[in-house]
């Protein structure tokens, strides 16, 4: 079971780690667009980014299940960590919805919203580590 902790732990940083930088991609994308330059590099780097995202997020999925069969269904801790865990995945819905108008052209909220926005996804892991590593209850 360890390692399919590791391969775990391994899959979810990736996945954190699109999920925190794209953002930051829509964020130069507005900036640039509000400054009339050429953003398509942007575009296909949130796209390409995005799929890798999606990529590491199955990948990290499949043990969490495994790990989650293996040692049992039991604990509060785990059930909250799961809900954390359902936001995160709404929140990767929600980075695919931005990420879909973005190649259609289609208008997205602002850098500033994205900039508020790219906090969600560490707001969200937070308690999950806590969850993991402290299990509160």
């Amino acid at each position: 079971m360890l390692w399919i902790k590791v391969f775990h732990v391994l899959f979810v940083i990736a996945w954190m780690a699109g999920l925190f930088y794209l953002p930051r991609i829509f964020v130069h994308h507005q900036e640039g667009v509000r400054l009339g330059e050429d953003v398509r590099r942007l575009v296909m780097m949130a796209s390409k980014l995005f799929r890798f995202s999606t990529l590491m997020m199955i990948l990290a999925l499949v043990p969490g299940v495994v790990l989650w069969l293996g040692y049992g269904f039991g604990g509060l801790w785990l059930d909250v960590k799961l809900l954390f865990v359902g936001l995160l995945l709404a929140y990767h819905i929600q980075s695919y919805r931005y990420t879909k108008k973005l190649i259609a052209g289609e208008p997205i909220p602002s850098s500033l919203f994205f900039r508020i926005y790219n906090e969600g996804a560490l707001i969200l892991v937070i308690p999950i580590l806590i969850l993991v590593i402290i299990k509160p209850f």
